[in-house]
């Protein structure tokens, strides 16, 4: 376990220390080409602030407004029946919107219930195989200006179904 910390403490630096030695050995303008880049950066960053302003804006609306409790409570009825944890469901929803809230949300689930009960084990395997749609699409879209998005989005929640959907399976049955 040592060594891994060791090579974790080493692998940026050293990848650092390639790519410069490289530039240097092929006669680049190495810190010309580095100052291009991080301007380039900022220029994305700055692209993509709207965007990212706007999906935290909902995101804090939506748990704000009561509306997450209104959405969560609507589908904890479509759920009542079928041995699905409705406890869950705040994550479910935020996750599309908001990886960080989501992983505050599953952090109060194990606080709660625990991380090795059947409802931490499905919030963790949910959280690592779904993706944030709405914030995904958002920002990633308007870094290339992409206006219509044609099917992502349906994929994209489909997906995400597919995600809860094994979830449940691997906990409920593996």
């Amino acid at each position: 376990m040592e060594i891994l910390n060791y090579v974790s403490v080493l692998t940026i630096p050293l990848l650092v220390t390639v790519i410069v030695m490289d530039g240097i050995l092929k006669k680049r303008p190495v810190y010309s080409i580095f100052l291009k880049g991080a301007a380039k950066g900022l220029k994305t960053t700055a692209q993509l602030l709207p965007a990212w302003i706007g999906l935290l804006t909902a995101a804090g609306v939506l748990r704000g407004s009561g509306l997450l409790d209104k959405i969560v409570d609507l589908l904890g009825a479509l759920l009542k029946n079928s041995g699905f944890p409705t406890e869950i469901l705040p994550v479910l929803v935020v996750r599309l919107f908001s990886a960080s809230a989501a992983t505050g949300l599953t952090l109060d689930l194990f606080q709660k219930y625990g991380p090795d009960s059947d409802i931490g084990l499905l919030a963790s395997i949910f959280m690592s195989c779904t993706e944030t749609v709405f914030y995904t699409m958002s920002v990633y879209f308007a870094a290339v200006s992409i206006k219509k998005g044609r099917y992502t989005r349906n994929g994209a929640l489909l997906a995400t179904m597919a995600g809860i959907l094994a979830s449940f399976v691997i906990v409920t049955y593996l």
